[in-house]
């Protein structure tokens, strides 16, 4: 009977079937077109910002207007794109009898979506028609480009217009703070340094005060009676070699007082170069290559400047720290890395430029809280501070003006109509506005990212690169998975001083990171010129009617909902406020069907909200710092979610997830974060997770049978990264040991049992045999009992994090552990240690930073070598009520900078020190 059904729903679809199947392939075809079209759109997009960027002012308000609709127009094929992924891409793949039935039925229910499609198509093409046409009348090109490296452009040496950067080296030196210091270590450098060629680099953000310090240090007596020749190239991100060498050679002439011996407009490139390389053979030179963005300069003039071993030196200014290391391959290099200023220096820096011809040179009595409060919004940028100081020495000197002016003074969307405005302020925004036009348009789309952020806020790199992921900014490359290429990425933004980093984790890598105020400043007029993002807070005063790609929510009001009244293609909510309105957000889920990332902070929002099943495009979801008590369940709903990548639900306080078995969907799935997330209901299904990276903290205590069958499972996710277990048991021993063997590519693993007043497995000791351990583990966290010290942690070579807790160790642990080359950090805590002595012997743990000791109740002793714990940074000892004297050894650990000591007996620590 079967057959006879599908036999005659065939005979009735035919036609339809073959008109559908017609309509594919013209789709298929026409749709690789405009993919093709976008990347030519952004390709001029990109030489269109570039050029508004360099003309400014002189760019016709008709042509902003006509590059913002060309943006829009990028925006509805990027939404095209998505729309043919989800209705026609994905087309079921079942076989057999019934399945035909269901193909048929499918092609039914998704013709209409289909042949809306095509017509958004053919309406496009219509526009990208227009664009083609109206780009030669304004000059720009449309045509691919080929991204390099460091996407600088050369071009004319002569601006445009006046370069603000050319006063910072003429700043006289009773106006200069928080440089003495540095000056002298770079004269040091410089005058009594090493005979062989060496490259000392100068590191810092725009505006910071690179080129001020540079000259200084070039122009002091000592640099000037040291050196034969000394010459200052300023390069910038537009430069011309032939012509720098000119310049260098001509200066070289005039400071040996000779004429050159021929027309040197008339040299080529070989000729300049070896006349230099003459004139530096037998000289003790000096060059100050000030302003350089790219390390191919350092390759194009490397062989210019020869090593003559004769104390020569290279002072290099840049805001890039890939280009201040780039020298290292031929050269001996020093490298300066600029620090704020403190607000000790900003408020002297401040009274300098605005009190200089008023009041003494001091700063009135009623100013000076006030001018502290100004000064320290400037968050040490000399620059900001000296623009800032010099708008209010114009000012009347009085507290109620300045009070006013510190309160709009928030570097926001009202600063930057001030920099429109005021003269003395707008070097700042073309001085930052350089770094941001360097860089790469795949870097621009994560750097303007940042303004989606509050200010002030320190964003968690993990969290950030899975969203740069979720975008689409992040492109494949051979070897390296998204989440490393990402991590390049921000790197890049760090390196180049465009990005701070707020704290590093203990291998040395980012943890968290922001933007200086003005840098986000800058990033705001961006996104509201780009229509990238937007963000809304209490005091924005800005249109939210506007078409935007994203939103970022920091009030309560519901006005957000303006935003999605010109279109419904949202890729981006962030909210980071308290109890916004379920109904507007429901309706925003309804409208913006095509988001893509979706977070929560500090929101009492749950889970199991069946709004969601809409957001199909959805692939980055979290929920950080919510106050919700209870239980929370996923419904079936979040099925509908089978393009998440990352599922992030470790800020809701609740005690247990239940995750429904339509979660094994989630064949791409990445990150799946939470706190004793439940999976036995997904038996037989983990395993179809084959991209899971990340799975923490997955709870195991159940009864026998099912914690082992689920933990075999996990051994299926062959790409896991990193793994958290609580609840394990002895019996699951042997299981986890072998599921650990398999897992090659596990970085991260923490195993837990579950302690507490109820449990009844507290002294259940856990015993692991790992045969082969995973090669490439750097951090193991246990929460277990154990017999004695594992004999195969010590096998584990790159590790990088241990820490112990509860282990009930009888024997000293640190005998075992002083052969881990590349430990870091070590915590023995919460009874991890019974005994009662450590000895920490000499040349053991050389490369241990941090050490925490914490809760040992029978430990009386510790014992430090001389030549123990080499690197020692920070040592923490805690809750050991037996130990009554710091150890002898402290005194030993020359690089200890901070040591913790509470909850302890009184004990004299100084006389240790």
């Amino acid at each position: 009977m079967a057959e006879i059904a599908v036999s005659f729903a065939v005979d009735q679809l035919l036609p339809l079937l073959r008109e559908e199947a017609s309509l594919l392939n013209g789709i298929h075809k026409e749709f690789a077109d405009i993919k093709d079209e976008l990347e030519s759109i952004q390709a001029f997009l990109k030489d269109a910002d570039r050029r508004a960027a360099g003309e400014e002012d002189n760019t016709s308000e008709g042509v902003k207007t006509w590059v913002k609709q060309v943006r829009e127009t990028t925006f509805r094929i990027e939404d095209i794109i998505d729309d043919y992924m989800i209705h026609v891409r994905q087309q079921p793949r079942n076989l057999g009898c019934m399945a035909l039935l269901h193909n048929i039925s499918h092609l039914v229910k998704t013709m209409i979506p289909r042949h809306r499609i095509a017509s958004k198509i053919q309406g496009i093409k219509s526009s990208v028609h227009g664009i083609k046409e109206r780009s030669e009348r304004y000059g720009f090109q449309i045509q691919p480009s080929i991204e390099q490296g460091s996407s600088h452009f050369r071009g004319s040496q002569k601006a445009k217009w006046h370069d603000p950067r050319m006063a910072a080296l003429y700043i006289d030196e009773s106006e200069i703070v928080g440089f003495q210091e540095p000056k002298n270590r770079l004269i040091g450098l410089l005058v009594d340094g090493r005979e062989e060629r060496t490259v000392i680099s100068v590191v810092g953000m725009g505006g910071q005060g690179k080129s001020t310090l540079a000259k200084k240090v070039f122009d002091s007596k000592e640099v000037m009676g040291h050196f034969e020749y000394r010459v200052w190239v300023t390069v910038s991100q537009s430069y011309d070699i032939e012509g720098l060498l000119r310049y260098m050679l001509k200066e070289i002439y005039q400071q040996k007082g000779d004429d050159p011996s021929q027309d040197i407009s008339e040299m080529d490139l070989g000729s300049l170069i070896s006349k230099l390389r003459n004139h530096l053979q037998q000289k003790r030179y000096v060059f100050v290559f000030d302003d350089v963005w790219t390390i191919d300069f350092w390759n194009e003039i490397e062989h210019v400047v020869i090593d003559n071993k004769n104390g020569s030196k290279i002072l290099i200014t840049t805001r890039s720290m890939d280009v201040a290391i780039y020298c290292k391959k031929s050269s001996f290099i020093e490298v300066h890395e600029l620090q704020p200023l403190t607000e000790e220096q900003s408020f002297e820096l401040f009274n300098k430029k605005v009190f200089r011809f008023d009041f003494d040179g001091s700063c009135p009595k009623d100013l000076i809280d006030i001018s502290s409060e100004i000064a320290r919004k400037c968050k040490g940028l000399p620059l900001a501070i000296v623009a800032v100081g010099g708008l209010l020495s114009t000012k009347l000197k009085n507290a109620f003006d300045w009070r006013r002016f510190n309160e709009n003074m928030t570097f926001n969307e009202n600063m930057t109509l001030e920099l429109k405005k005021d003269p003395n302020l707008i070097g700042i925004k073309k001085i930052l506005g350089f770094s941001y036009d360097d860089l790469p348009l795949h870097l621009k789309s994560c750097l303007l990212y940042f303004g989606l952020y509050p200010e002030d806020y320190k964003v968690d790199s993990k969290r950030l690169i899975r969203q740069w992921i979720a975008e689409g900014f992040v492109k494949e490359e051979r070897g390296n998975t998204l989440e490393e290429v990402a991590e390049g990425y921000l790197t890049e933004l760090i390196h180049r001083s465009l990005v701070q980093v707020s704290s590093l984790r203990i291998d040395g890598k980012t943890k968290s990171c922001c933007v200086h105020d003005l840098i986000r400043m800058m990033i705001l007029e961006k996104c509201e010129d780009l229509s990238f993002c937007k963000y809304i807070s209490e005091d924005c005063h800005s249109s939210l009617s506007e078409v935007t790609r994203r939103l970022s929510i920091a009030t309560n009001s519901n006005d957000f909902m303006a935003c999605t009244k010109k279109n419904s293609s949202v890729r981006s909510l962030m909210v980071f406020t308290e109890n916004l309105d379920r109904c507007s957000l429901r309706k925003f889920y309804t409208k913006c069907r095509r988001l893509k990332v979706l977070h929560f902070e500090n929101d009492n929002w749950f889970m199991g909200d069946e709004d969601l099943r809409s957001l199909i495009h959805l692939k980055y979801l979290s929920c950080k710092n919510s106050s919700g008590d209870g239980y929370v369940y996923l419904s079936k709903s979040i099925a509908m979610l089978q393009n998440l990548e990352t599922l992030d639900l470790r800020g809701v306080n609740v005690r247990f997830y239940d995750i429904p078995k339509e979660t094994r969907m989630f064949r791409k799935l990445r990150h799946f974060c939470g706190y004793k997330i439940s999976l036995f209901q997904l038996k037989g299904c983990i395993g179809g997770m084959e991209s899971l990276q990340t799975l923490s903290e997955v709870e195991i205590d159940s009864n026998y049978e099912d914690g082992i069958e689920l933990i075999k499972e996990l051994g299926k996710l062959r790409q896991l990264r990193k793994l958290g277990l609580v609840g394990v048991r002895r019996e699951h021993g042997s299981a986890l040991s072998s599921v650990l063997n398999e897992l090659r590519h596990l970085e991260k693993l923490r195993i837990g049992k579950k302690f507490g007043y109820y449990s009844v497995y507290v002294h259940d000791v856990i015993d692991f045999h790992l045969v082969s351990s995973p090669p490439m583990l750097r951090t193991l966290k246990t929460r277990a009992k154990l017999t004695k010290f594992p004999e195969w942690i010590p096998k584990f070579q790159n590790l990088v994090e241990l820490m112990l807790r509860r282990s009930g160790l009888i024997e000293d642990p640190i005998k075992s552990l002083e052969n881990l080359q590349n430990l870091l950090s070590l915590s023995i805590i919460n009874n991890a240690y019974e005994g009662e002595s450590l000895h920490f012997h000499d040349g053991g743990l050389q490369n241990l930073k941090e050490l925490y000791i914490r809760e040992s109740p029978n430990l009386h002793s510790i014992f430090i070598d001389k030549g123990a714990l080499h690197s020692l940074k920070k040592f923490e000892l805690s809750s050991i009520p037996n130990l009554k004297t710091v150890p002898d050894g402290i005194r030993h650990l020359e690089k200890l900078e901070v040591l913790d000591v509470w909850d302890m007996p009184c004990v004299d620590i100084y006389p240790k020190l």
